[in-house]
This record gives structure tokens, sequence and C-alpha cells, in this order.
């Protein structure tokens, strides 16, 4: 063993880096980051942050409500009212510690509307809310003595022993091997897992991945969301997302012929909730025999439109785009995962010591359909419960011994076989999208089977390409026996 920690956090986006600074300093903590730590779907966050600040004008109840009736009354509630109340506070908390919400001229903060919302009540950056709060978060932790950082560094394997984990990690083409009394998972999203995705290039599910086979609950794998309007790129595998706000602030949504469609589908039209508004555009697409959609904020000023949108005016005129002047074109794409690693109010898994936060988890908070900004909320409030949860555990029962090192393997054998993770994400795009096709679950899931069977039987290196297709392939058979099964949904 390299060396030993109190607790290791696997993950640097908005859950891991807030988990980190919310520990006494006396915890030592080593802080995994699979890339460079500004790398993460937390920065790729646009809209901003959900939350009650406004008591006069919004209410806790309403928050509750939109978020409840946006995840089909699916959602735990008691994870809900944690969520809403104590968000609050955490949103103020970093605003203290230096992140650039935009303000009024009375120094409140902005808030804006978003689909599924009853109130203007979302704070944010610009549209750069996410890469606001991170790279402040990164600024902070990486002052603290007590965190030890540890970037481009890929997490190979985690094993439980008596009082904690051995964990295996791979960096400069060498393996370090780190033990810890408490394990805290907040390694992102899955998507990844499909062809086109808004999320960023580590999203293969990993820490998902190594829950499942720790023995941990997973729960809802297949409450996948797909955000409606994701840039229609021609070939990017990761398509950048038009974010709810631009439709907050007025855009509309039109169909090849330049129409509007959304209020044939329902009577909230384009401020639907997400799932709503993908569904209607799929089936839009059936009726029209195309997939030409755009979104139109063309009716607004251009100051107006730049100022407020200054990242997506930026990224749609390197792709030929003036939103100014132009419909953004657009179609849904895989965003965002509402099941994961299941956890309660203290973000604690089925498998004592482990912990999760952020979108790798599940708390329930979102049920069926992830309400707008709820996410880098969510991420905030679970991973300080985390941290909180994990002190009062040392302080009960101090530092105890780990038990006996476990056997490490080694990196070295043949690379696996080429295409694996493009397999996987073509059957996942095809039989499992915003409108599914149960008629190939089956089918589906024995492919995806025999692709893991065969990753987890042979002898291949230890490196990123098949640690992430094992992290895909046990994602997705775990998605399509969910479907196939007829549960969780």
């Amino acid at each position: 063993m390299d060396k030993k920690f109190d607790v290791v956090i696997v993950g640097s986006g908005v859950a891991g880096l807030y988990a980190a600074l919310n520990f006494p300093s006396d915890v030592e903590i080593l802080l995994v980051s699979k890339r460079e730590l500004p790398l993460s779907n937390s920065s790729l966050a646009q809209g901003g942050v959900a939350c009650v600040l406004d008591t006069v004008h919004d209410d806790y109840k309403l928050h509750i409500t939109d978020t409840l009736i946006a995840g089909k009354y699916k959602n735990n509630l008691s994870a809900v009212e944690k969520l809403v109340q104590e968000g609050p506070s955490d949103v103020l908390r970093i605003k203290e510690l230096g992140v650039d919400f935009d303000l009024n001229p009375d120094g409140t903060m902005c808030k804006t509307l978003e689909a599924g919302h009853s109130r203007h009540r979302i704070v944010h950056h610009k549209d750069s809310t996410g890469k606001a709060i991170v790279d402040k978060l990164i600024e902070v932790v990486q002052t603290l003595p007590n965190v030890t950082i540890c970037d481009n560094a890929l997490v190979y394997s985690i094993k439980k022993v008596l009082n904690g984990f051995y964990i295996s990690i791979l960096k400069d083409n060498k393996s370090y091997y780190y033990g810890c009394s408490y394990c805290l998972l907040a390694t992102g999203g899955i998507g990844r897992v499909y062809k086109y995705t808004t999320n960023s290039a580590i999203a293969t599910g990993d820490g998902i991945a190594f829950a499942y086979m720790l023995g941990a609950k997973i729960s809802h794998l297949s409450r996948v969301q797909f955000h409606p309007t994701a840039f229609a790129a021609e070939k990017d595998r990761e398509r950048f997302l038009i974010s709810e706000a631009v439709r907050g602030e007025g855009a509309v949504l039109l169909n090849n012929a330049g129409e509007r469609f959304a209020f044939n589908y329902d009577s909230r039209g384009e401020l639907a909730p997400r799932d709503v508004v993908s569904d209607a555009i799929i089936k839009e697409s059936v009726k029209t025999q195309s997939e030409k959609f755009y979104l139109d904020i063309t009716d607004k000023p251009a100051d107006f439109v730049k100022q407020r949108f200054p990242m997506i005016y930026e990224r749609c005129l390197e792709e030929g785009v003036d939103i100014t002047k132009d419909r953004i074109p657009v179609f849904p794409c895989q965003h965002y995962l509402m099941g994961g690693i299941n956890v309660d109010l203290n973000a604690r898994t089925s498998v004592d010591g482990l912990y999760a936060a952020g979108e790798c988890s599940h708390t329930g908070v979102h049920g069926a359909n992830r309400l707008a900004s709820n996410s880098l909320l969510e991420a905030l409030v679970f991973s300080r419960s985390a941290a909180n949860d994990i002190t009062e555990q040392i302080k009960k029962y101090g530092r105890r011994p780990l038990g006996n090192e476990p056997a490490h393997r080694s990196t070295e054998g043949k690379h696996i076989p080429k295409g694996c993770r493009s397999q996987i994400r073509e059957i996942l795009q095809d039989t499992y999208f915003v409108i599914p096709k149960p008629e190939k679950y089956r089918e589906s899931y024995e492919k995806v089977m025999a692709i893991l069977d065969e990753l987890l039987s042979e002898n291949y290196e230890i490196n990123s390409d098949l640690i992430e297709a094992k992290s895909i392939a046990i994602v997705a058979s775990i998605i399509l026996e969910e479907v196939k099964e007829g549960i969780n949904l």
C-alpha cells in the first residue's frame, strides 16, 4: 500500500469538490480525477442552480411540487424536501466562496425561468454556471492542506476489506495502491453508453460499475433523460447543449417547415419538461419524416442574446450559426441519468463505508424525469451530507485498521478487441432512445452480455480502454435487464 487516507473521493465535479471542502481539516482526503480537474459534466452545466431564495414570490412547496410533477410523482419525497429546504444555504455558501453569480443592480442574484418551473428561481452565471462553480471550487480545494489531488489518474479497482477499501489507480502507466476507511463515488453520468450525448468523454459510468461489482444496490438505471435541444451536429459524438434557459428566455421550437408544433403535444409547449418536449420532437419527426428541427430566438435583441448566452453564441458561431440571426439546428440526445447507485439521505450506499453523490447516485430526488437545474443543487446538498456523515462516523468509531491488503494483479495483458464500446453505443441508441423499442430488448441484452462476458473472462491489459469498456457494458446490461423485465421504470 502506497498510503492510507481517511477518505478517497473518486471524481472531481461539483459533488466531489464540494464534499472535499466540507470535511474538517484533520480528515485526510485523496481526491482522484480521471482526467484534468476542470473536465467534468458539472463544468458543462449551462442553465444554473434551482433554489428558493425569494420567499416573497416563491416558496419551498412550489419548488417541491414542480419537482414532483416533472418526476411523474415517482420521486422520493423526503429527498426532494431535503434538496429544496437545505439547498439555498449551500448556494449562498458557494456564493460566499466567490462563485460569480449574475447579480441585479440591487445586489440580489438574477433568477431565470426554465421549463417545468412555476417561478423564476434559477440563479446562474450567464450560460456557463457549472464551469463558474467548478472553477471556483477547484481554486478553494487546491488550498486545503488535508486534500491530496491526484489528476489524470484512472481508478481501475476498488476492493472491500474489513474496515474500508483498497483502491488501485493507474497514473503515468504506473500502478498505485491506496487504502481508505471511506470511499465517496462522485463519478458523474453514463453519457458515453450512447452514440450521441451532451456528456464529456469521461462519462462512462465507472462509479456505478465499481459499486455494482462491490454489491451495492443499483436503482432505476433505465431512467435516462434525453435533452430535447442538443445542437444537431453532423458527426460529433459529443453534442453541446442548447440550454433550457434559451427556451425560458423566449426561444420557440420549429419543425422542418418552420412551424411551431410543441403546443400540439402539450399545453405547456416549449416550456414542458424535457421528456415531454423530446417525445414531441420524435413524434413530429415521424409525422413529418424529417429530423430537421430548430430553436429560434432571433426575435430577441441581439445584444441581449449575446450577453445572456455568450458561450452558446460563440459555440454556435464555430458551427457557422449566428443565433441572433439564424435558427439553431437541434435534436434530442442522451443528457442525464436519474437512476444510479442507491443512497439514503446521508448519501450512504448499501455497502458499509461506501458513499455516492452527484449524477452517479440515486437519491430519488428526480423521480422518472429530472426538473431543469436541480442537478447541481443535488450535487451540493448530498455531497455535503456525505462529508458530514463520514465525519460523524470517524468521530464515533475512530480510525480503525483496514484489514489485510488484497493481492493486486498485473496490469499487463493483451489489448481488448476494437469496437466493443461502439457496438454497445449503437445498441443503446437503437433500442432505448426517446421512444424505446421493446421488441428489441431481449436481443440487445444478449448482445451486450456477450461483450461483457468476453471483457470479464479474458486477461486483458488494464488501461482506460478496458475499464471504460467494462463500465459501459455493465451499465448497458443493467439498463437493458431492467427494461426487458419491465422493472424499475
